[in-house]
Formats: C-alpha cells, structure tokens, sequence
C-alpha cells in the first residue's frame, strides 16, 4: 500500500481517537456535574438530602416529626402524652395507629409555573414540610371534610394514617410556633410553589387568595416575588381547587 496512503489513514485514525476521547471526558464530566441547589431549600431541615438535577428538585425524608407526639411508641424519647383539646377547640381522641418511618422521594420543579390544566390534589402526599413531614389536602377520604378525623390531631395538629404516615392536614403547630412562625416559609407542594404560614410577614391576616389558596408577592425568601400558598384555619386550610402549578411527584 502506498506510504502516503497509509500516513493518511494513521492520521485519521488518531484524530477519530482523540475526538473519541474527548467526547468520553465531556460526557463524563457532564455525568459528575453537581448542580447548585437554590439556599431556600436548605430550610427544609427534615431531609435527609436534597439535590437537584437543573430541572427538579429532589427532597428525600423519613417523614417522622422531630417534635413530640402522642403518636409515637411509649418507648420513644419523642413520645408524649395528650389530652384535653386539640385543633379548632376538638376534644382529643387519639386514634390507634402509631408513626412509622418511610422512604419518601419528592420530586418538585426547580422552577415552577402555572399549569394550563390544574390538577386536582390527590389523597396522600401533596407536598413537604420544613422538618420532612408531609402535607396532606382538605380530605379525610374521596370528598369527606375532616370533621371526624380532626379530634385525632395531636399536641402539633398532626397524626398518623393506618399505615403509620404522619402528615399534616392543617397548620403545623410546631413550626409556627417552635422552629418558625405563622409568617416563615413552612414547605413546598409538589409543583414546587412554596407554603407560608397564616399570616403576612408584617402580621397583617391573609387575604386575596385565589381558588388554589394562594397568591403572588414577594416574600424574604424570594425577594423578585413568587406564587405561594397560605395556611389557613378554614376549610380547605391549604389548597383550594387543585395545584396552581404542575406537580412532579412522590414515593414512599
């Protein structure tokens, strides 16, 4: 074979080679790459890790409260009796079941905008709060008010489901009143839109919240302003006809 043909193909060869390797190293590069996680979500302190992958926000919890309960084993240094009243004046009934640990993975969008069609919240988890407990809607099963459930929410206005999962269904006590305030962030639902507390950062009562249960001002948490939701103490405490945004998603 002609010398210069050979030359040629070498040269070629090596090229190919080099382009090959360098496409490997950018592709590996790429696969290693840490994606900045916005400060705002290190307030959810309840999670065992947060990540994200430039397009969700990936929150990881065992979903058991850092505050005392009722609910938990006797045994249990975070156990704590009850009685008396509990959330809107209820006389305290303990239900049966017991707080159990789980592996919840939120996924929620790193940048949250409103949805064409607004998806109904599910039963079950629809979002996070600050120390990884989850957030539940208005229900106590398909269309049934919480009337006879809420005289089971313990000292923080939470309690466990038959299967053990702690959630919150309305304000929760601990963070309004021992981590945070009524005012302070207190978690994400799972389009990514975050929650606040029953009142405005001036103290002010909340009001012109729209069929979501929210509504767009700036916040200290997000200073360029944002769509939020606000607990309340009525019906449907946080969220009204479904999410503002687009949810992502949960297991556990």
């Amino acid at each position: 074979m002609n010398s210069n043909l050979i030359k040629s193909f070498a040269a070629i060869f090596t090229l190919l080679t080099v382009l090959n390797c360098s496409n490997d190293d950018e592709k590996s590069t790429n696969e290693n790459e840490v994606i900045e996680v916005p400060a705002v979500y290190s307030k959810v302190y309840g999670a065992t890790s947060v990540t994200s992958d430039g397009t969700f926000i990936t929150i990881k919890t065992t979903g058991t409260p850092d505050h005392k309960s009722v609910y938990y084993p006797v045994t249990s240094d975070l156990y704590e009796d009850f009685s008396g009243t509990t959330y809107a004046g209820f006389d305290f009934v303990k239900n049966p079941n017991k707080i159990s640990e789980f592996d919840y993975t939120f996924k929620i969008p790193l940048n949250p905008t409103v949805a064409t069609n607004h998806a109904a919240t599910p039963l079950g988890a629809i979002g996070v709060s600050l120390n990884g407990v989850p957030f539940f809607n208005q229900y106590a099963g398909p269309n049934q008010p919480l009337t006879d459930e809420i005289q089971s929410f313990d000292q923080y206005w939470g309690h466990p489901t038959g299967n053990g999962t702690f959630h919150y269904h309305v304000e929760p006590l601990y963070l309004t009143t021992v981590t945070a305030s009524k005012s302070a962030l207190l978690g994400f639902l799972l389009d990514g839109f975050p929650v606040y507390g029953p009142e405005e950062e001036n103290g002010d009562a909340i009001t012109g919240l729209d069929a979501y249960h929210g509504h767009t001002h700036v916040t200290v948490d997000y200073p360029d302003g944002i769509y939020h939701y606000h607990i309340t103490d009525s019906d449907p405490y946080l969220n009204g006809n479904g999410f503002y945004g687009t949810p992502g998603t949960v297991t556990q």
